[in-house]
This record gives C-alpha cells, sequence and structure tokens, in this order.
C-alpha cells in the first residue's frame, strides 16, 4: 500500500521540478542569454580557434593553399627581434601606465572630492583630458614632442638657452613620452571613478578617527585605501587590459619607432598578419599574445582579491 501510494507522489514531484517557477526562470534567463552567447561563439570563439589552427601553416590570408609548418612560426616569434621587442614595449607600457596611473589619480581623486567653489570645474577639466581619441591625443602631442626646433616643448627649451631635444628620436625617451602621455591621459578619468567610490565611503569613520587623533594622512591610510580597494581593482584591471591591446597612440605618436622602441604587439600583428601577407605568423603571436594576457589578467585578479580580502 505505501510503495503503491510513493510511486504517484515521486511522479508528481518530478512533474513539478519540470513546472516549477524557479525552471520556467532559468529558461527564460538562458533564452535571453541566447543571442548573446551565438554572437560570442561566431565572432570571438570560432575565430579564436581557427587563429589558433592557422598558427601552425604558412598562410598567408588569402590563398586556400597552405601547408603545415608546426610550431616554425612560434620559433620564428622567439628568435625575431622585432617582435620581442614589440612584447618587451607592451609589457613596459601596460605595467607602467597602470602603476603611474594609479599612484597620481588616488591622490588626485581625493583631492578633488573635498568641498572647494570651483570642484565641479576642476572635474571636468581632469575629465576632459581622456575624452578625445588616443589617435588625435597622439598627432597632438607628436606636435609638441617633435625633435625638431619647431616642436613645442624645444620651442619652450630654447627661452632659457637649452637646445633641442630628440623626444621621440631616441630610444629611452620616445618610450617615456608614450607613457607620460597615456599617463597624462587616464589620471582624470581614473580619478573620476576612484571619486565615485569615494563619495560612498561613510563620513562616520572620518569623524571617529578624527575625535581619535588621527592626522589626515593616517585617515588616508587606514580608512581612504582599505575603503578604495574595489575601486582600485576595477582601476588596476580597465588599465591592464587596455594597456596590453593598445595601439593608437604609440602608433600616431611615434608610429613604432625610433626602430622599433615603441611598437607594439598589436602593430605587429597587424603589420605581419595584413600588411605582410603572414597570417600564419600574426595568427602564432595573437595565440601567444591571449594566453599571455589571460595569465596577466589572471594574476591580477588573484592579488587583487587576496589583497581586497584583506582590506575587506
Amino acid at each position: 500500500m505505501t510503495a503503491a501510494t510513493a510511486t504517484p507522489r515521486t511522479a508528481s514531484k518530478q512533474k513539478k521540478w519540470w513546472t516549477s517557477a524557479s525552471f520556467k526562470d532559468n529558461m527564460a534567463s538562458f533564452w535571453f542569454l541566447l543571442p548573446i552567447i551565438a554572437i560570442f561563439v561566431i565572432l570571438t570563439l570560432i575565430p579564436l580557434l581557427q587563429s589558433f589552427a592557422y598558427s601552425f601553416t604558412d598562410f598567408d590570408g588569402y590563398s586556400t593553399d597552405f601547408n603545415f609548418v608546426g610550431l616554425e612560426n612560434y620559433a620564428t616569434i622567439f628568435s625575431d627581434p622585432t617582435l620581442l621587442s614589440s612584447v618587451g614595449f607592451t609589457l613596459l607600457y601596460a605595467f607602467g601606465v597602470t602603476f603611474f596611473v594609479t599612484v597620481l589619480a588616488i591622490p588626485l581623486a581625493v583631492t578633488l572630492n573635498k568641498a572647494m567653489w570651483f570642484q565641479g570645474f576642476a572635474r571636468s577639466l581632469f575629465f576632459f583630458l581622456s575624452v578625445p581619441a588616443q589617435a588625435i591625443i597622439g598627432l597632438i602631442w607628436q606636435y609638441i614632442f617633435s625633435p625638431l626646433g619647431s616642436g613645442v616643448a624645444n620651442k619652450f627649451l630654447a627661452i632659457f638657452g637649452l637646445g633641442p631635444i630628440g623626444w621621440l628620436s631616441q630610444d629611452n625617451l620616445a618610450r617615456f613620452c608614450v607613457i607620460f602621455v597615456a599617463v597624462w591621459m587616464g589620471v582624470g578619468w581614473h580619478a573620476t571613478l576612484y571619486i565615485a567610490f569615494l563619495q560612498n565611503i561613510p563620513k562616520d569613520l572620518y569623524e571617529q578617527a578624527t575625535v581619535d587623533g588621527a592626522g589626515a594622512f593616517q585617515q588616508f591610510v587606514h580608512i581612504t585605501l582599505p575603503q578604495l580597494t574595489p575601486g582600485i581593482v576595477t582601476s588596476m584591471f580597465l588599465l591592464m587590459t587596455g594597456g596590453l591591446k593598445i595601439y593608437d597612440l604609440p602608433y600616431t605618436l611615434t608610429g613604432g619607432g625610433p626602430g622599433y622602441a615603441t611598437y607594439t604587439i598589436t602593430q605587429s600583428l597587424l603589420l605581419r598578419g595584413i600588411g605582410q601577407s603572414q597570417y600564419g605568423l600574426g595568427s602564432a603571436l595573437a595565440t601567444l599574445f591571449t594566453v599571455a594576457c589571460i595569465l596577466v589578467i589572471f594574476l591580477q585578479l588573484t592579488i587583487s582579491g587576496v589583497v581586497e580580502k584583506r582590506f575587506a
């Protein structure tokens, strides 16, 4: 009798599972996400897999007649000084811009967050620096840093009797100029991001710290920085991902020169893969670049997660 009555109950439960509200909600969410998943698969996943397959061939991007070459393209990358230079500068740019923007944007955000009669104008002024396209900013600063005597920076130095400096014609100076312009552009935008997080910090924490005798620097170290940890994680993630795929600013500012001093990975991909019809080599470089980006971002998120838990 008990077994006979248990079977209908079990069947009833199964029917209820298929017709439950949670299952229907999950299916509704799936149908909403299906177009996004399809777009991701078609525009990202499939091209990524195709690029990985082409990295083992001598495909030129046009002809359908190509051969399997194994790891030859990967060996070329690690023996080509041009490609190695692009990898080195891209990493230098990504880490350098991330570090300097973070170090400068946080104090700037704290300053702009204070009550001032020109607060709105100051915030808008610094934020405006990041509004123009990087290509346009690169062309403007190319004129400013022109190594000729007609450059704005060299004209300014001439006032003090100093000779023209080859800002963009010397390797180290050219790298410095590219990173400087990127930091100049990014500080204001990321300071605005930090201001949004600063406004969410309870004022009671500062009032209690003032009562306890903590100074401005102590409040900054023990209250502001720990509370800004989520903002720092977000800002550094955006800076690192943007820095690794940078192309337009160095290209318009220096053209990758002098020589290959400011050559980037993205520029190498376009030049080798499309400009020189070495699609197989470009695909190999893109594959290594993708793996490197994943490792760098994973490492950054891991470290950021540990720091965020530490100050949570």
